[in-house]
């Protein structure tokens, strides 16, 4: 279905269903209920079949019905009529009755938002039998599934029906899966897109970023969180949170330094992950964000350069710590015409709401990179229109917002793409080129690290007032 993205790694195999009649599990009524029946999401390519306490997906185009994931009921009726289903892999989709007739809306826990669906009669006929699992057949699905969602092609500069004519005849019944996989990398490797990937179970997997930018990872992390601790903070003691991915540090002048390498794997917790990360991450923030602290910040620094993404919630959960009136974080629509990528649904305001804890509403100093991206970059931007002082300092973010839609090809590979914008007030998005720094300065180069300069905290520290 639609997933927040774990950048750098593969997509998570999810769970094909033969298509046939539902099931009826052990102990479930058999009485239909409100929400039983079949849903098309507005966009995202994805069909719901709702029945006996359980909710299976299905990935459409105009040629292809693929089964994808399955969830389960997993709790009573709220009062609001909507139902909570969770999928083996413990992702949480709730669907909600719309006051509109024959209308609902599906939220994914982490994700801001809801999609919307419309009650459709029966599943498109295509879900009747399985798809052949021939090249010709998944380059087609692979293809017609970027024409229908992706939004991006003419931002980057990419004519996708001329991508069909130059890569179509490359592909018959005797292709290879080594000649497939290269022709369906080559065609997406010059939309230079992180939130583009194609995996093929095994050895085979593609993903890249901006060029010029580097896709974070754990030995990029690990080597910037040792740089930074002996050479910014000078031996202070940065204390860490939420299994490493965030940091606190007090710093001279009264300023403080919150480091966050990450929108998620706050917690071990494999039952309820997204509950899980979420109560890590306010115990983090209690701590860090105390009545004492911050009444005596005179002004703080947040470190996102090396931040791989995860849940946009999260990154909105920070964000409440740092305003005392509610304000908007960013607006998001999805690409929702399978004909033109120029359409998209009407913009979705998010806001930031203060939380009720202590808050922290001073100066605010965000350092970010290419290395910043996704939900890292989310949150960047529910900074923009944060009142009180916010400067950003550094170079530009990756310039991918999205969530992900995760997709199966029928020869059992995966692949994502984006289908989403994220809007500031004004309607402008940054997908692409990143978000711009206000003060621009150069982020972990080699002649950083070679000469012992981190030139963006320094900016960020005098800025503040401190003398490093």
């Amino acid at each position: 279905m639609v997933h927040r993205t774990r950048c750098a790694r593969a997509a998570a195999a999810v769970t094909l269903l033969a298509v046939g009649a539902a099931v009826l599990p052990a102990g479930s009524a058999s009485a239909a209920e409100p929400l039983d029946g079949v849903w098309r999401m507005d966009g995202y390519g994805t069909v719901l079949s709702v029945a006996h306490g359980r909710l299976r997906a299905f990935q459409t185009t105009a040629v292809s019905c693929l089964p994808g994931e399955v969830a389960e009921r997993s709790g009573p009726t709220a009062r609001d009529g909507s139902v909570t289903y969770t999928t083996s892999h413990k992702d949480v989709y709730t669907v909600r009755p719309s006051d509109l007739p024959d209308s609902a809306a599906l939220r994914v826990a982490g994700s801001p938002g809801e999609r919307g669906l419309r009650r459709i009669g029966a599943l498109p006929a295509a879900c009747a039998h399985r798809a052949p699992s021939d090249p010709v057949t998944v380059f087609e699905t692979f293809w017609r599934t970027f024409a229908e969602n992706y939004p991006f092609f003419a931002a980057k500069g990419v004519n996708w029906q001329e991508t069909y004519g130059r890569y179509r005849p490359r592909v018959n019944a005797t292709t290879s899966d080594g000649q497939l996989f290269t022709v369906l990398r080559d065609m997406v490797a010059p939309l230079n897109d992180a939130h583009v990937h194609l995996y093929d179970g095994g050895a085979r997997y593609f993903g890249q970023g901006r060029p010029g930018t580097v896709v974070p990872g754990p030995a990029l992390d690990a080597r910037v969180k040792a740089y930074v601790k002996d050479r910014d903070l000078r031996g202070r003691p940065l204390r860490e949170f939420a299994g490493g991915r965030i940091g606190y540090a007090d710093l001279p002048d009264g300023l403080g330094y919150l480091r966050v390498s990450g929108f998620g794997g706050y917690s071990a917790d494999r039952d309820d992950p997204y509950t899980a990360d979420e109560q890590a991450l306010d115990r983090a923030l209690d701590t860090v964000f105390s009545a004492e602290r911050t009444r005596a910040l005179k002004g703080l620094v947040i470190d996102l350069r090396v931040n791989g993404g995860g849940y946009d919630e999260l990154g909105l959960r920070i964000a409440s710590r740092l305003t005392d009136r509610p304000y908007l974080a960013y607006a998001k629509r999805h690409r929702d015409d399978p004909g033109d990528p120029g359409r998209f649904s009407r913009p979705q305001p998010i806001t930031v709401r203060p939380a009720g804890a202590p808050r922290y509403t001073g100066p605010l100093a965000v350092l970010m990179g290419g290395s910043t991206v996704s939900a890292g970059e989310t949150f960047t931007q529910a900074l923009i229109g944060r009142p009180g002082r916010t400067v950003r300092i550094g170079e530009n973010t990756q310039g991918v917002f999205s969530d992900v839609l995760d997709r199966d090809l029928p020869n059992g590979w995966t692949f994502g793409l984006p289908n989403e914008e994220f809007l500031t007030r004004d309607g402008r998005t940054f997908d692409g080129q990143g978000i711009p720094p206000d003060i621009r300065e150069p982020v972990f180069t080699a002649g950083e690290f070679g000469h012992r300069r981190d030139s963006a905290f320094d900016a960020a520290v005098a800025l503040l007032g401190g003398r490093g």
